[in-house]
């Protein structure tokens, strides 16, 4: 058995999150969200609360990849917020990383943030069209993607749960990115990749209309081409979501 951990270089109370993360499965701690592939606690830390994301154990070809041949997600999610921080881009402070390996390949794995209490996520600007100040923070969100577009961010998951919002002074919102183990990084981006990176928010007409209008303040092209762009992209997602679902409907009809 092989434990690798890394910490973030301010943390100054390793041991209780050691601790912590050792006592995951014990009735310590507070489950946080309702994760069928990976669960996520709360737990105390000397009057701070930190969130510790348990990865669930990879199948036996992803043991082996994770040992030898490509980052953990616990450890890519820490290099990635490292990486974000660095970029002025906002995410949760990250605070370790755990992995355990056997002979095989990786068993368990651990990422470890300061959890951040916000105000709403994207999902309710989907979900509830009359939510107070909507269009403003819509905006602000599509400023936010922007920004991090153009520090070469490519977050693969910028899904509506992955972007936590807090409401700061005078109007203005502050952004957070979380589930940070898929991302790609470039030098610039192109227009395709942007526009793509839309895809998976939301499926309404209307938010896109507001979000390509958006984004037009920024960049070269006309709003008239990031709409169309983006509602392509969105539109081309949103077949395929509905095509696998359709897909584990008819294999859980079989497997009955």
């Amino acid at each position: 058995m092989t434990i690798k951990i890394m910490f973030s270089k301010s943390v100054q109370n390793s041991k209780q999150i050691l601790n912590c993360i050792k006592e995951f499965k014990s009735d310590l701690g507070t489950v946080f969200g309702n994760g069928d592939r990976n669960i996520i606690k709360l737990f105390d830390l000397d009057g701070k609360t930190i969130n510790i994301k348990s990865f669930k154990i990879p199948n036996v070809v992803n043991k082996v990849a994770y040992k030898h041949f490509r980052k953990s997600k616990a450890k890519r999610s820490f290099e990635y917020a490292t990486i974000l921080l660095q970029k002025g881009i906002g995410t949760p402070q990250p605070l370790a990383y755990f992995e355990n390996f056997n002979k095989f390949g990786l068993l368990d794995s651990y990422y470890v943030s300061e959890h951040l209490d916000c105000d709403l996520t994207f999902r309710e600007l989907v979900e509830i069209p009359d939510y107070p100040d909507h269009e403003n923070i819509l905006r602000q969100f599509v400023k936010f993607t922007f920004d991090l577009h153009e520090a070469g961010i490519e977050f693969l998951d910028h899904s509506p749960g992955n972007t936590l919002i807090k409401k700061g002074a005078e109007g203005k919102y502050n952004f957070y990115l979380v589930d940070l183990n898929r991302m790609n990084f470039h030098e610039s981006m192109s227009f395709t990749t942007r526009m793509k990176n839309f895809s998976r928010l939301t499926p309404k007409k209307d938010m896109i209309k507001v979000m390509s209008n958006e984004y037009a303040k920024y960049h070269s092209e006309t709003e008239e081409a990031i709409f169309e762009n983006m509602w392509m992209e969105t539109v081309v997602f949103q077949e395929k979501f509905a095509k696998k679902k359709r897909l584990k409907k008819r294999l859980k009809f079989w497997k009955k």
